[in-house]
């Protein structure tokens, strides 16, 4: 096998592959067997007519392209292996040369890895968050764990008011018409949430236990349906229920019933400490995020929109997944924003390129570091996953595929990479 190899432009290789002729006589002999009981050939049974009288009755073409698709794809693999050369995408094929007693030549063109060119990665700065909780913090989480272990007490004998969670129909229309998602039955709303439109929840204020009450408002001008956007709509609501929220008393008796604690002050000083943890844990995540842009910042690298384009397409459908969890899908989601993919795409973009960016600078940094995965570490990645499903290891192991092996491998290095960023910079 030949290989000439071409840069017509920055990321692009594009190679010249050889294929000598007695080797492609064997392709050719492949795509023979895989196809020979298709071919009907007077005076043979079918699928019984030997190579040489198909040829001649068919012509030697109607056996190249599975030929070709055997050679090119043994062939290419081969000549990237050998090469080094790192594609990002699916090459290009085109037939220069084919023919009985022919060497077989073809070329094919395709994107690869970029170069990236390292800036300063080591000894960067950047300012580290001082983690101090409050008393007051303390107080705002045990008001929160208050909120959360609320009892909701109905109420008859008052109308309704401002943080009252009510039970409540609706059915919304525009000039008299109804208008799509616009009625409902049984809706729960707290009062003052900020759920509905502006204006709608004020309204039902003071309104009476079973009561009918008119509500007009307008849709605000960036509202996500194009349909409703800055339009007058009136709201027919029926009050079904009123509750108020009783909040517990905090003291040793609310610590014990909330927490494994006995005494108030017992469970005010483990909020603290993990207040502090949570608190440190996002200003260690901010800092190290801010030495990993710098680090990205300070590097070179042209990126082939093939990667970005892959990586928007991951983007898209890690969103779609989120959103089918929520009861909906992308599809449903663009429609209800008014937006055509297209521009999601271009919205989502920039975080994409810096993405893939990120992806290939801690890359390598992790190649010129010599930062690699040890076998102990990957069993002890693979001992996680199994203790996370409750799975032996080796019934584990037994699932993992080639790529998934190289997907831990990879998060282990993506992991000490950062760390090596981070352990070199100063706070």
């Amino acid at each position: 096998m030949n290989v000439k190899i071409e840069k017509p432009e920055k990321n692009i290789v594009k190679l010249e592959i050889g294929v000598d002729a007695k080797a492609f006589d064997e392709y050719m002999n492949r795509a023979y067997l895989k196809n020979k009981s298709k071919f009907n050939i007077p005076g043979f049974r079918k699928g019984k007519a030997p190579r040489k009288i198909v040829e001649t009755y068919y012509g030697e073409e109607i056996l190249y392209e599975d030929a070709i698709n055997f050679a090119c794809a043994e062939a290419y693999d081969k000549a990237i292996d050998e090469n080094n050369i790192q594609p990002v995408d699916r090459p290009e094929i085109d037939i220069v040369q084919i023919g009985s007693g022919q060497d077989f030549i073809f070329t094919a063109t395709v994107t690869v890895m970029p170069e990236v060119v390292l800036g300063e990665y080591k000894g960067l700065s950047a300012e580290k968050e001082q983690v101090v909780i409050t008393d007051d913090d303390v107080e705002e989480e045990l008001k929160r764990v208050a909120e959360r272990n609320a009892k909701l007490i109905t109420v008859e004998d008052r109308p309704v008011k401002d943080g009252d969670t009510v039970n409540i129909d609706f059915e919304g229309s525009i000039d008299g018409v109804p208008f799509e998602g616009g009625t409902a039955k049984g809706y729960t709303l707290v009062i003052g949430s900020g759920t509905f439109i502006p204006g709608f929840e004020e309204q039902l204020i003071g309104a009476e236990l079973n009561s009918e009450v008119d509500v007009n408002v307008t849709f605000p001008e960036d509202y996500h349906s194009e349909d409703l956007k800055g339009k007058d709509a009136l709201f027919k609501v029926k009050i079904n229920e009123i509750k108020y929220k009783e909040l517990p008393e905090i003291n040793d008796d609310f610590a014990s019933d909330v927490s494994e604690f006995e005494t108030l002050e017992e469970y005010k000083a483990d909020i603290r400490n993990k207040l502090t943890e949570r608190a440190q844990a996002e200003a260690d995540r901010k800092f190290e995020n801010e030495i990993i842009k710098k680090a990205v910042e300070n590097a070179e690298c042209d990126i082939p929109e093939v990667m970005v384009s892959r990586r928007l397409d991951n983007m898209l459908n890690q969103f779609d997944l989120q959103l089918r969890y929520q009861g909906l899908n992308l599809a449903h989601y663009l429609q209800m924003m008014g937006m055509e993919e297209s521009k999601l795409r271009e919205d989502y973009r920039d975080s994409a390129h810096e993405d893939v960016k990120t992806q290939l600078v801690l890359e390598k940094i992790a190649e010129v570091e010599k930062i690699e995965a040890t076998d102990e570490e990957i069993d002890a990645e693979i001992k996680n996953m199994a203790d996370s499903y409750n799975q032996p290891v080796e019934e584990m192991k037994k699932h993992l595929r080639d790529d998934d092996i190289e997907y831990i491998k990879d998060t282990i290095k993506r992991r000490k990479t950062i760390k090596f960023l981070v352990d070199n910079a100063k706070a």
